[in-house]
Formats: C-alpha cells, structure tokens, sequence
C-alpha cells in the first residue's frame, strides 16, 4: 500500500511529517461512530425483511428485493462517491453521506403512510446512497490512519462497532417493528380491498417512529462530524497531471479479492435476511417472529466478538490464513445446519457470525496490498463488489421458494469455499505471487 501524509490541520498547506508518531485515537473514535450508524441501519434490513413479506404478502424471492435496492446502491454509487471524495475530501464527503441517510430515512415515513412496497424500496436505495458515501470515505480513512503493517487490526477494531451496531438493532427493530403479531395469510386474502389497505397501513406505521428517531440522530451525527476537525489526508501517491504505469488488473490481489468481498457480504446478507423466517419453521424453533428477531442479536453478536478478537490475532497470524481458516469454519456450520435440525440447526447458523467477523477488513486490506497509487481506484472497486449483499439474498430466495430456506444456505456455503481460496492462494499480493523461489 503507498505510504500517505496526514496532515494535522484540513486547510490546504501540506504540513511535512515529523518524526514522532502522530496520536490518532480521537479522529479515530469520531469516524468509528459512522461505522456503528451503518451497521446498526443496515441490519434493520433484517427485521424489516419479514415484516414487509407479512404486510404485503410476498414470495421470499421478491422480498428479497429489500435486500437488492439497499446493496445495488454499493454498485451504483461507489464511483461517484470516490469523485466526491477527490474533489472535496473524506471529511465533507461523511457530512454528505450521513445527510443522505437521513433524508433515507424520512422517507420510510410515506412510505407508511401509504402502505406502498416500491416507496419503501425507494427510501432503502436513497438510505443505502449515503451508507455508500460513508464506506466509500471512511474504509480507506481508516486505513490509513496510521502504519500500513496495523492496517488489518485497525480496520477490524472499528468494524467491531459497526458490529456493535448490527448486534443491537435486532433487539429493538424486534421490539419496536414486530410487537404486534401479523394477520396469517389467508385471514389476509379474505380482507376486502380497503380493509386490507387499512391493515397494511396500520401494520407499515409502525416503522414510522423508529426511522425518524434514527433520521434526527444522523443529521446530529452530521453535525459532529462536520464541526471536528479531522485530519486531512493529502494527495495520497498520485498527483493531477500524474501518468502510472500500472493498472488494477496487474493485481491479482485485488480483482480476486473484489470476488471475495462480494461472495463474503453476499453469504451474510443471505444468512441473516433469512434468520427470523428460518427459525419460524416447526422443525428448526417455531418462533414467532418477534422471538426469532431477539436470537438474530445472536448472530451479530458473534461477528462483534470475533472483531474485538481478531483485532489482536490479525497481529499475531498472517491475515490470509486466519482468513482460511475461518472460511472453513464457516462453510462447515452452516452445513451441519443443513442437515440437523431443532436447536442444534439453530444455533450452528447463528455461529457463523462469529466466523464472519474478520472477513470484510481482511479482505480489504488484503485486496489493496501493493496498489500504490492506485490504492483509491482499488477501494472504489472493493466496494462496488459489496452489491453481492444485493444478488445473492435473491438468488438464495429463489432458492427457498423452490426447496424451503433449510435447504437454500447451500449458497453461503459456495461463497465460504470460495474466501477459502482467496485466503490460502489469490490473496497473495504481486512480490509474493511473482516471487523467484
């Protein structure tokens, strides 16, 4: 990875480096609380995905396409964010980013009112935009918010808050979105056309309260963000004018890497889209929906320990082969889950989590190993690849309409094999994989 100044002050003079080692701890608290927000936003997906299936009565492949308008963002807007970042940095970029969400999440609030499925898949897109901003700035501001040999640890720790995040928000999406027990299917099908728009919009209300309370923490958060003063990375390696002879696709590293990152958000997008439908089957719990959404904290849960864990083991073991080793791991529970049943089916799916944890920051900075100067284009394409969080929960729900949820994770379990590969070969970056024995 290049080596990048950081300036103490944003204005526009480059301060030179000094020989001590700056202290980063507090800009690295602030940026640390968008990691929370976006992780806390973007598991409500998961409460909010059994929800609009029981208002609004559809086919786990079509809403699935929750999951598809939230994560194509990823894919549609990486790019113009890191445009936005160039021409007025990571700082204005994060303000803009959080005042999107917000404007996102006002919009859950029509979307109520009038009990219409496309407005809600329209306030996910605008929500997701934002979240994009925020990763699209924040990632690589992390990493290079100190050494590169600490930028896997680093990058990991504070994706352990974004896991704190997505750990909290199915306890009170549970609460607050699934406290009222929905009407069965067919007691739906017998409504008269208005009594059935009347249900539904007294069941999609209850959204209502939730998003505007999370609509006026973000604009607060933009606030924050926008009044402390951060430090300035400066024109990374590359400057205006500057040819490099290179090209991403000179690095193996990253392009598979790019496969990596889609498959891992994709295997767990997919896993926790289906958790609270999963554990309502008679043979794995026979949950009601607002119990199941409590056991979901289970699973994030375990993707936040195993962050605060691998933060320190990512200094101890090379990344790549934690990275194995936890791909295996994961690819064999969410088997055993497949083919047991009851609590035992329940609980080795919710392990995964613990498993998923280290993946993404791995994967990243794995990813961007060696890039010099095209480090940011790197970044931009690392995550566009998030968009398997959209394509993947889809084809997985194709899967479920056609042989049940308990057998559709055969999908993450593809996805797992692959990060296997990726830890233990295609992560390898060019002076190792072109290295003379």
């Amino acid at each position: 990875m290049a080596t990048k100044e950081i300036a103490a002050s944003p204005g526009p003079q480059s301060i030179p480096a000094v020989s001590a080692a700056p202290d980063y701890s507090r800009p690295l608290a602030i940026v640390t609380t968008l990691f929370f927000m976006w992780g806390f936003l973007t598991c409500l997906n998961d409460i909010l995905v059994p929800h609009l299936k029981s208002i609004f009565d559809l086919s786990y492949t079509r809403v699935m396409l929750v999951q598809f308008a939230f994560f194509s963002a990823y894919f549609l807007f990486s790019v113009p964010w890191s445009k936005i970042v160039n021409t007025i940095g990571y700082q204005r970029t994060m303000v803009i980013g959080l005042l999107t969400m917000a404007l996102g999440s006002c919009l859950f609030l029509p979307a109520a009112s009038a009990a219409s499925y496309p407005l809600f898949l329209t306030a996910l897109i605008i929500l997701a935009a934002g979240i994009t901003g925020l990763q699209v700035a924040a990632n690589p501001y992390v990493v290079v918010l100190g050494t590169p040999e600490t930028a896997s640890s680093r990058l990991d720790l504070t994706q352990a808050f974004n896991s704190l995040g997505t750990t909290i928000a199915p306890k009170i999406g549970g609460l607050l979105i699934l406290s009222a027990a929905p009407l069965a299917i067919e007691e739906m099908r017998q409504l008269a056309p208005q009594a059935l728009h009347a249900y539904r919009v007294h069941e999609a209300a209850s959204v209502k309260m939730p998003y505007t309370v999370i609509g006026a923490a973000l604009v607060l958060l933009a606030v924050l963000i926008g009044t402390f003063k951060l430090p300035t990375i400066e024109a990374v390696a590359r400057r205006a004018g500057e040819k490099v002879n290179d090209s991403i696709w000179n690095h193996p590293n990253l392009v598979l890497g790019a496969i990596g990152i889609f498959s891992y958000v994709g295997a767990e997008v997919s896993i926790g889209s289906f958790l609270v439908n999963y554990f309502g089957l008679p043979e794995i719990a026979g949950f009601s929906a607002k119990t199941a959404a409590g056991f979901v904290s289970f699973y994030w849960g375990g993707a936040m320990a195993g962050r605060f864990l691998g933060a320190g083991l990512l200094r101890r073991f090379k990344p790549g082969s934690l990275l194995a080793l936890c791909a295996i791991l994961a690819a064999t529970l969410v088997t055993t889950s497949m083919l047991l049943g009851g609590h035992t089916a329940m609980w080795t799916i919710l392990a995964v989590g613990l498993f998923n944890s280290i993946m993404f920051p791995t994967i990243f900075s794995l990813g961007v190993a060696e890039l010099g100067p095209l480090t940011g284009n790197g970044s931009g394409i690392l995550n566009m690849a998030i968009v398997g969080g959209a394509i993947l929960p889809v084809i997985q729900g194709f899967i479920a309409d056609k042989v049940g949820i308990h057998h559709a994770f055969i999908l993450p379990v593809i996805c797992y094999l692959y990060i296997l590969f990726y830890g233990v070969h295609g992560s390898k970056p060019n002076s190792e994989r072109y290295a003379r024995a």
